[in-house]
């Protein structure tokens, strides 16, 4: 039990970074979510919304970040 507590404890600071990030990301005015290449479609009754460009970019910048740790680690 005392694993799983501290698992919790993990995603807990881990989803709090995250959402940090996001707010840092808002306030420099970087337009996550709205860059061409992320595709909405209204309906009547549902609204679908896939942020493709936001996702690349995203990857691109977290790879460069693994990459970049992996070497310091050597």
């Amino acid at each position: 039990m005392n694993e799983l507590g501290r698992l919790l404890i993990g995603l807990g600071a881990l989803l709090l970074i995250a959402g940090v990030i996001v707010l840092g990301v808002a306030r420099l005015g970087i337009p996550l979510g709205r860059l061409p290449g992320d595709f909405s479609w209204r309906g009547r009754n549902t609204s679908v919304y896939f942020p493709l460009a936001s996702s690349i970019v995203i990857s691109i910048v977290l790879s460069l970040l693994f990459y970049l740790l992996s070497r310091f680690r050597r």
